[in-house]
């Protein structure tokens, strides 16, 4: 029987919500927050038809819910509206109409404020754009943009008349454009000469030339932004320039009521099997999510200045730098390029100089920003901030604090979310004026979310035990389905635990009702009949006052089943000693126990990641277990650090 380890540092400090936050709060006590859980849970129906009230719609729907043939959800059936005249139009009437929508900084250096009627402006032009090109309802319409403004008109115009967008990464590859185009069979591309990313130019044009011969698809128009001035092929009859098609439309285009379940986009997501998963998501109820968690989770206010730094190619940049801000008439900041360009001082100085007063980040950025040492944030003026996020994977206590009291200055709440593309908005977090939080808990689940930890039989745990994460029923932001492919919708989704959502992910949930995530299931780790979690032991690692960084991945081990191996990253200045390897084991030895203790803690410059800067543990096992690298490597940031891991130590 498997013994399960009690987590994390048995983290014991707790930060209650501060009285001058509480007092503008939304929510303002976790008495009301259990008050709107409760009939969020009991009465779903009256919780979000009184939600959805707040959103226009041009047709009333008649039925809030139909589950009938689930896993199948039908949400505010026969309900018409349109996600682009939610996040403009309906803020024109008012003051809203001169008030900044976005506000975007180029990584060289440019500017750019547009208000809400000047966003209006552009997205019906660029709507036109794509009729005039004889782009139509239903049409699929992949994206491939830099992190300018001109990709959150795109999505909205793709929007506004009912035309279906999926966003490519502008890191990925010309080969994941072509995957990505021969399953949603797109009819045309939206893209831009260049982008940049650390001073140099990503040739976006090019990777779609070089994906259009690599594929089947019938693309019959490319549309191209200028914005880095590269030299780049028009191939004529095909590929038209954004600017000149301007030229031929005006600003006239009425959004397109539509069916509360016409599709809004397909995000692609990584599989098992290797074969991109198009995961689909609808118009209202997608809408509804994004809307109530950034007016509650971000208890957004009318005069904040709102930065979410994921880019735009990822779910969190449609929920949290688009849908979700605009829809709550939100300023939304976007930036284009790196973190650490021209220096590690970049994100610090945005905030200084535009008075940001949210910041929603990833705990990989956050590590990140640790090891390029304090002085950075130290030598700005970071008072204009209210309030913090973390979002796309567990954030370990060290990072949360050094997040909480460096950047935070010791007075702004932390948001720690769990999510994912498939759930379309945030499931599991505090609300910041009414629950206390943990560093590293997720805490408790969002309105509507009906989460529990289940053994393999489907049967709830006891507090404290580890388990699998499922959500038992529908929300409105859920996926509908995946793209091309409904059975494996249900295979991947709601066939682990019969009738429940299983998110992929392990997590316990304790005796105050608090969840904390432990990461994918199959990062869990059997040593010797003990389930580890992997982000337990790199929490561990990371606290360790020499380390930045850790990832941990197993490896067969003929007696214990898998052995933990230890992938470090130090921080700047620390030099590897003879004894920093054993000191690193004893330490998580003594946070966690014996049993923990990694086999081989193995030091590097760096972690193999991806462009949004997730670490790619795959890679790390093949390595561990001595295994030739194999797999696709196109998203890595850096190929280079494959091989220096590869090496073998001096």
């Amino acid at each position: 029987m498997n013994k399960n380890i009690e987590s994390l540092l048995s983290e014991k400090r707790v930060f209650k919500p501060a009285k001058d936050f509480v007092k503008k709060a939304r929510i303002k006590s976790k008495a009301q927050y259990d008050e709107m859980y409760r009939e969020s849970i009991a009465k779903p129906d009256k919780f979000w038809a009184r939600e959805a009230s707040e959103l226009l719609w041009n047709k009333k729907w008649t039925k809030v819910l139909d589950w009938s043939k689930a896993p199948v959800a039908k949400w505010f059936v026969g309900g018409q509206l349109n996600v682009s005249e939610n996040c403009i139009d309906r803020h024109l009437d008012g003051p809203r109409r001169n008030k900044a929508a976005i506000i975007w900084e180029g990584e060289p250096g440019e500017k750019r404020t547009i208000t809400y009627a000047q966003l209006h402006d552009q997205v019906c032009r660029f709507a036109n754009v794509l009729k005039r090109n004889k782009i139509k309802k239903g049409d699929r319409v992949l994206i491939y943009m830099p992190m300018i403004p001109e990709a959150a008109v795109a999505m909205l115009a793709c929007a506004r008349i009912g035309a279906v967008h999926s966003v490519v990464f502008g890191g990925f590859s010309s080969e994941s454009i072509k995957d990505r185009l021969h399953d949603s069979k797109a009819v045309a591309i939206i893209t831009a000469d260049g982008g940049y990313r650390r001073g140099s130019i990503v040739p976006l044009k090019k990777n779609v030339d070089d994906a259009l011969k690599l594929s089947a698809a019938e693309v019959k128009r490319v549309i191209v932004f200028r914005r880095a001035g590269n030299d780049i092929h028009i191939e004529e009859g095909r590929d038209v320039w954004w600017h000149r098609e301007l030229e031929y439309v005006d600003a006239n285009c009425p959004p397109v009521p539509l069916d509360s379940e016409h599709p809004l986009f397909i995000l692609y997501t990584s599989g098992s099997t290797g074969k991109p998963k198009g995961v689909l998501h609808t118009t209202g109820g997608y809408l509804l999510g994004a809307y109530c968690t950034v007016k509650y989770v971000f208890d957004v206010r009318d005069e904040d200045v709102y930065w979410c730094t994921a880019d735009i190619g990822w779910v969190t940049g449609h929920s949290y730098v688009v849908y979700g801000p605009l829809a709550n008439g939100v300023t939304s900041f976007m930036y284009e390029g790196a973190p650490n360009w021209p220096d590690w001082g970049r994100f610090w100085q945005i905030i200084e100089q535009e008075r940001v007063n949210i910041l929603y980040t990833a705990p990989t950025a956050i590590r990140a920003f640790i090891r390029a040492g304090d002085q950075w944030p130290l030598k700005h003026d970071l008072s204009s901030l209210r309030l913090l996020g973390s979002v796309g994977e567990p954030i370990n206590p060290e990072a949360w604090m050094w997040y909480h009291n460096i950047i935070g200055g010791g007075r702004c709440p932390i948001v720690d979310t769990w999510w994912q593309t498939e759930t379309g908005a945030i499931m599991i977090t505090p609300l910041p004026g009414a629950i206390p939080t943990i560093p590293s808990s997720a805490t408790l689940p969002f309105f509507g979310v009906d989460a529990a930890i289940v053994d393999d039989s489907g049967k709830e745990v006891p507090p404290n035990v580890g388990g699998k994460l499922v959500i038992r029923k529908p929300w409105p932001s859920m996926l509908r389905t995946i793209y091309g492919d409904h059975a494996r919708y249900k295979q991947a989704y709601w066939s682990e635990i019969k009738g429940v959502y299983f998110a992929g992910d392990g997590a316990r949930r304790d005796k105050d009702g608090y969840f904390w995530i432990v990461g994918r299931i199959d990062d869990v780790l059997n040593v010797a009949g003990h389930r580890l979690g992997t982000s337990e032991v790199e929490s561990a690692l990371v606290s360790h006052p020499a380390v930045a960084e850790a990832a941990v991945v197993g490896r067969p081990d003929e007696i214990k089943g898998q052995g933990v191996v230890a992938f470090v990253t130090l921080k700047t200045g620390t030099k590897v000693t003879p004894g920093l390897r054993e000191e690193i084991r004893a330490h998580v030895g003594n946070v966690i126990g014996p049993i923990a203790k990694p086999d081989d803690v193995r030091f590097a410059d760096a972690l193999p990641k991806t462009r949004s800067g997730k670490i790619m543990r795959r890679l790390l096992k093949q390595i561990a277990s001595g295994e030739v690298v194999t797999g696709d490597t196109t998203t890595l940031e850096d190929l280079s650090v494959i091989a220096k891991l590869s090496a073998p130590e001096e």
